[in-house]
């Protein structure tokens, strides 16, 4: 039984419909990159899977049950943990208090995600809206893992950082086991490296699937598919 399955699903907002038609599967432990270009449905997915969106058709199922009527603070306590574009934290909160504000038991603990990014270690008394960007998207994703998930959604976590900040990052998503990922990034080479399968949308619809390592080698698809030349 795969950890996540999407049936036909068919979402959108109001009458407006974005995806349609969409079906896939991520095992435990698995980990999804969504690839596409702009305005394809990508972040519109992660809102469909969080309960964000109007479900036209289909069923969403995690861990076998039917999450696809829950509202979204269920689907989180069941397991679903969603770092925004926007990253949404605290500001007026210390690093430390946006981390113990969303604990729950498990694996993941303040001394695991301040091991896992020693930065917020160092700046765990600073308020949020201290923090530099890369500052607040490692807090962001830490403390989506204090909620100890079973599923890590992440939409575009490399945006708009410096190289080495986006260095950093990766390497602590290679670090991340116990859970699934799915990965929505612009940087299609670097979402290639951090997962083990792919999926491209166009126009809300799923048009090609791969395994991630064959994927980044498949030129003339990247190229056609999200516009990425590789040398």
């Amino acid at each position: 039984m795969p950890l996540l399955e999407l049936r036909d699903v068919r979402a959108g907002y109001g009458d407006a419909v974005v995806l349609d038609g969409i079906s896939l599967e991520v095992p435990e432990q698995g980990s999804l990159a969504v690839l596409g270009r702009n305005g394809a449905g990508k972040s519109t997915l992660l809102l469909t899977l969080m309960g964000f969106t109007r479900l036209k058709r289909g069923r969403i199922f995690f861990k076998g049950r039917d999450v696809s009527a829950l509202a979204p603070h269920r689907r989180a306590q069941l397991g679903i943990a969603w770092v925004a574009q926007e990253r949404e934290i605290f500001p007026s909160l210390s690093a430390e208090e946006n981390l113990t504000v969303a604990a729950h038991p498990g694996p993941w603990n303040l001394e695991r995600v301040f091991r896992l990014f020693p930065r917020l270690a160092e700046r765990r008394a600073n308020m949020g809206n201290q923090l530099s960007g890369g500052e607040q998207q490692m807090l962001a994703i830490a403390r989506a893992l204090m909620t100890n998930p079973g599923l890590l959604l992440l939409d575009e976590p490399f945006e708009g950082l410096a190289p080495v900040i986006v260095d950093e990052l990766a390497g602590a998503l290679e670090r991340l086991d116990g859970m699934a990922l799915i990965l929505v990034e612009q940087h299609t080479e670097l979402a290639l490296s951090l997962t083990e399968d792919a999926v491209v949308l166009e126009r809300g619809a799923i048009v090609h699937r791969a395994r991630s390592g064959e994927f980044a080698h498949d030129a003339p698809t990247l190229e056609r598919l999200v516009g990425l030349k590789i040398a």
